[in-house]
């Protein structure tokens, strides 16, 4: 009998799985991740740090020339000259050149321009999308199908081209004014797509109840659809406010008055065209601000709101992108 226990007890030792309670592979490699598939294998040292060499190169590749424009914009005019154009590493801090950018000349005004059409368009395209889309991701709504397969066309063909928009935003008396700034792009189909998608997303139990309540569709969307909305609303929000605020054919095309250009044009005018803005002539010709650090004061100025808000946006992106463009 004990020989036959013996035998019975190592048949149930061989019968013992090899791998760890918590799910880790074979070989002694570590335990495995709750959230990795069962065919995947772990990633190896040699991939980890590959890996982490591919994103800290491409990290540097983004960050360096910001890094250059910002130190180069607050050098003063000796490193400047010294360095023979950009700086690298800062020496000689001053910011007088953002100083007198912000004095209330042509850049400042510029910025009031840019800063207005921004806001005044967002709110204007949000507007717009959301009941767009909200009508569309009712499925029963007057003439659904039609309007949906049209958005979709303009997807698909583009739009007219730029002589008959020109030739639209003329007979509309709109030229050389800041309705032209924003009316051409106000309304972008990509958006609206992905704010139906996640509309419809919302528990249809809601909504029938709260029309049993007797709420109205405004009612709806306003204090139900919206508030369970945030998250695309705020990513929407942020591709539309860096739209306008990135907006240079428009100015290019549609203004005349350099008093109504937006701040893109101006950084054109001041980067590429080589002007000086009005007001710094004297002080530039001087040599107390180098032209090279008006030059990325502007750049700087013009990148600033975009990277102030996008972080406040990103924790949205996975949430508000991915469940509004893949369900539904």
């Amino acid at each position: 009998m004990n020989a036959t226990a013996t035998r019975a007890t190592g048949k149930r030792a061989l019968r013992r799985p090899t791998a760890p309670a918590t799910g880790g592979p074979p070989g002694g490699r570590g335990p495995r991740s709750g959230r990795r598939p069962v065919w995947e294998e772990p990633p190896t040292r040699v991939g980890l740090t590959a890996k982490g060499a591919i994103l800290a190169i491409a990290l540097l590749a983004i960050l360096f020339p910001l890094w250059i424009v910002v130190v180069t914009s607050v050098s003063d005019a000796r490193t400047i000259a010294e360095t023979g154009g950009l700086v690298v590493w800062p020496r000689g801090v001053t910011l007088d050149a953002y100083r007198e950018l912000l004095s209330g000349g042509e850049v400042s005004r510029a910025m009031v321009v840019s800063i207005g059409v921004t806001v005044v368009g967002t709110a204007f395209s949000m507007a717009v999308s959301v009941l767009a889309a909200y009508g569309l991701s009712r499925l029963g709504s007057l003439w659904h199908r039609p309007i949906l397969f049209t958005l979709l066309a303009t997807m698909f063909f583009g739009g007219a081209g730029i002589i008959p928009t020109y030739l639209l935003i003329q007979s509309l008396g709109l030229m050389n004014t800041y309705a032209a700034l924003i009316l051409p792009m106000a309304v972008n189909v990509f958006n609206i797509l992905v704010l139906r998608a996640f509309f419809m997303n919302v528990g249809q139990e809601i909504i029938d109840s709260a029309r049993i309540d007797g709420a109205g569709e405004f009612r709806i969307l306003w204090q139900i659809v919206l508030p369970l909305s945030r998250a695309v609303l705020a990513v929407i929000s942020l591709f539309y406010a860096v739209a306008y605020w990135g907006n240079w054919f428009a100015g290019f095309i549609y203004i005349t008055d350099q008093e109504k250009l937006p701040l893109q044009n101006v950084l054109q005018q001041i980067v590429i065209g080589n002007e000086r803005p009005a007001g710094m002539a004297q002080v530039i010709g001087t040599g107390q601000i180098p032209s090279i650090a008006v030059q990325t004061a502007v750049m700087v100025l013009a990148l600033l709101p975009v990277a102030v808000l996008s972080p406040f946006v990103q924790r949205h992106f996975k949430k508000g992108m991915l469940i509004g463009a893949v369900k539904g």
